[in-house]
């Protein structure tokens, strides 16, 4: 009865883990799509505002949820104090900090820097079309882990349920 019990168990460890890594595929894919908003209402906001980037990334702050607002208050607040020598150094070191938390991935980092390059020294209607450009890279990005996604979740459950079978065989 014991080994029933303890073989029940593994199982279900196992299964949980796989499909727990399926589950953080799926939230990560969500994080992407949300930092696509946020940078659809960076885009947004500058082409029909023509407000100062830190009033845009205020506002656009409020109405966001967190971490995300914070980061671009905190980027805000860092542009009004001009305690950096230049913008892609505050964007930089606000979106080490802030979005640490997220996750990301090396490569997905450097993409969410990437706008620190452009978005304090261009012209407005350069720039609405450089963010376009910036929106369909990080749409690319984010079929690319939606394509993988399926797959990815599907192998990972077989392998939890395979590892448990694995475990159950060699511990009996």
């Amino acid at each position: 009865m014991q080994r029933v019990i303890g073989a029940v168990l593994i199982l279900t460890a196992t299964a949980g883990a796989g499909y727990m890594y399926g589950r953080d595929l799926k939230e990560y894919l969500r994080k992407m799509i949300y930092l696509r908003y946020v940078f659809g209402l960076i885009r947004g906001e500058i082409s029909y505002t023509s407000a100062p980037l830190p009033e845009i990334f205020f506002s656009i702050g409020e109405k966001i949820r967190e971490p995300y607002g914070l980061w671009l208050k905190m980027t805000a607040r860092e542009l009004e104090d001009r305690e950096e020598s230049g913008f892609t150094r505050a964007w930089n070191r606000c979106a080490d900090r802030y979005l640490r938390g997220l996750g990301l991935k090396y490569e997905h980092m450097i993409l969410i820097k990437e706008p620190g390059t452009f978005l304090g020294s261009l012209q407005k209607d350069t720039l609405d079309h450089t963010l376009q450009l910036y929106l369909n890279r990080m749409d690319l990005e984010i079929e690319k882990l939606r394509d993988g996604l399926a797959a990815k979740v599907r192998v990972g459950s077989c392998l939890g349920v395979m590892s448990g079978i694995f475990l159950i065989v060699i511990l009996l």
